[in-house]
């Protein structure tokens, strides 16, 4: 009887250690369920527009960096580090292990388990994370960043906490202020680097000017979670699993989505930009017949240099044809979410070649771009600033070229001159020269008649904006 009784509560013990192990095993499925559910909606949901917030780090988004991590994640790969040098435009180092950063001196340690003897071969190297590489004067304005290998058993000062979330080095130095290369040379390369993260990324930013962060914040906040710091002032180590050094550049202003993993694009871009201004028409308006709405035209207008001379004859004009016209200067420090309604409440936006038109990201859906192209032979390359950028935002995109009645450089050069005759003999100058010559002193003044039927053309096109 004893023997019996024995038998059924080692039973009802077991029972209860095998419901206990499943009830453990199911908790252990569900959660690893979960996480691969949770991996994959960060790779395949698109719905990610929902305005991100900056906020300070917190204890809950690090933990504590111990030996035994560092040796595991160091063992995983000799050198752990890729990097691509052979663009034209940008360096780019993918640091996948232990990082070390000191931002006022512009050191960063990545962590090998190589021995010291070893790491004789792997010799430190220099990054300017700025993509304009080849630009000397706008990289005496970016600070070298010094990439360096250390071993596991080589003394290291003490780091207390590590962010499980990467890093992303880049440099605001080089001609910010100028819309144009705001854009072309910081943002779009920062949302080519930084979009696959969804936000789980930090900044870290050399040559960072308050002014410029705060005038783009609404669009920062989009891209990361976490507080912008400014790498020049960090005192301390900072401490990562994973760095990015430099941003991916692919085209002028735009982006090649047979670059990227997810195949995202300018029309993703132009998506983030909505959420980020609080932009409200997502489409252009479509023209019928019978429709009286009129469309709106936003004339561009610059007061220093390419400016149209003739302003009001090209407002009497387009009112004519049916346009409201809106006339605007953007301004460099101006606040940038007034300006970007304005943009996107409008159907037209035309203006001469220059940053100006880089308000073209403000833009609905299906609007026109009118790019007024001086004198100089500048077609292609306002095509690649310009004209590109807009047709892969699913915008349409008018070019109208000048001819030497309508530019300015008539009242200073006789017709005979090589500057009309050869515009390509003073692009062999150099940049300077072009600049100088086309850019700096010339206006236009837009012969009214014969631009008539680009505005025509515009309201064309918007009578069937679909996209295919």
């Amino acid at each position: 009887m004893v023997n019996i009784v024995q038998i059924i509560r080692n039973f009802t013990q077991f029972s209860r250690l095998k419901i206990r192990f499943v009830l453990v095993l199911v908790c252990v499925l569900l959660t690893i369920a979960l996480y691969a559910m949770s991996e994959q909606n960060i790779l395949t949901d698109w719905n990610f527009l929902a305005p991100f917030h900056s906020v300070d780090v917190v204890e809950g988004d690090e933990f504590l960096v111990t030996s035994e991590y560092l040796e595991e994640v160091s063992l995983s790969n000799k050198t752990n580090i890729l990097c691509e040098f052979r663009s034209t435009r940008s360096d780019f180092c993918k640091i996948k292990n232990f990082v070390l950063i000191f931002g006022h001196s512009s050191l960063l340690n990545y962590h090998s388990s190589m021995t010291n003897e070893s790491l004789q071969a792997y010799k430190s190297f220099k990054i300017k994370p700025h993509p304009r590489k080849q630009d000397k004067i706008a990289l005496t304005h970016v600070k070298e960043i010094s990439i360096e290998p250390i071993s596991l058993n080589q003394t290291t000062p003490h780091c207390t906490m590590m962010h499980i979330a990467p890093a992303i080095l880049f440099s605001t130095g080089g001609y910010i202020g100028n819309m144009f290369h705001d854009f072309t040379d910081v943002l779009i390369p920062l949302f080519i680097t930084s979009f696959p993260f969804r936000g789980q990324v930090h900044f870290l930013v050399g040559e960072m000017q308050p002014w410029w962060i705060n005038k783009y914040r609404p669009l920062l906040e989009q891209l990361t979670r976490y507080k912008i710091i400014n790498l020049t002032k960090v005192k301390r180590g900072l401490c990562y699993s994973k760095a990015i050094v430099g941003l991916k550049f692919h085209k002028e202003m735009s982006i090649d989505p047979k670059k990227t993993d997810n195949k995202y694009s300018m029309v993703d871009f132009a998506q983030i930009i909505r959420k980020s201004f609080d932009l409200e028409r997502e489409n252009a308006t479509k023209l019928a017949i019978h429709n009286s709405t009129k469309p709106r035209l936003l004339v561009i207008s610059r007061k220093k240099t390419r400016s149209f001379t003739n302003v009001k004859e090209i407002v009497k004009m387009a009112t004519t044809l049916g346009y409201e016209v809106v006339l605007q200067e953007p301004k460099s420090r101006s606040k940038l979410r007034d300006f970007a309604r304005i943009v996107n409440s409008c159907d037209v936006l035309m203006g001469v070649h220059g940053a100006g038109l880089t308000n073209l990201v403000f833009l609905p859906t299906n609007a026109v771009v009118i790019q007024v192209v001086p004198l100089g032979g500048l077609e292609k390359l306002s095509m690649e600033d310009f004209g590109i950028p807009a047709l892969d935002m699913k915008l349409k995109y008018l070019q109208y070229s000048i001819n030497i009645e309508e530019s300015t450089l008539i009242e200073k050069y006789p017709r005979d001159h090589v500057v009309f005759k050869d515009p390509s003999a003073i692009r062999r100058k150099g940049w300077a020269a072009l600049r100088s010559t086309y850019l700096v002193n010339q206006n236009v003044t837009l012969d009214v008649s014969r631009f008539r039927g680009t505005l025509l053309e515009a309201l064309k096109l918007l009578q069937s904006p679909s996209m295919n």
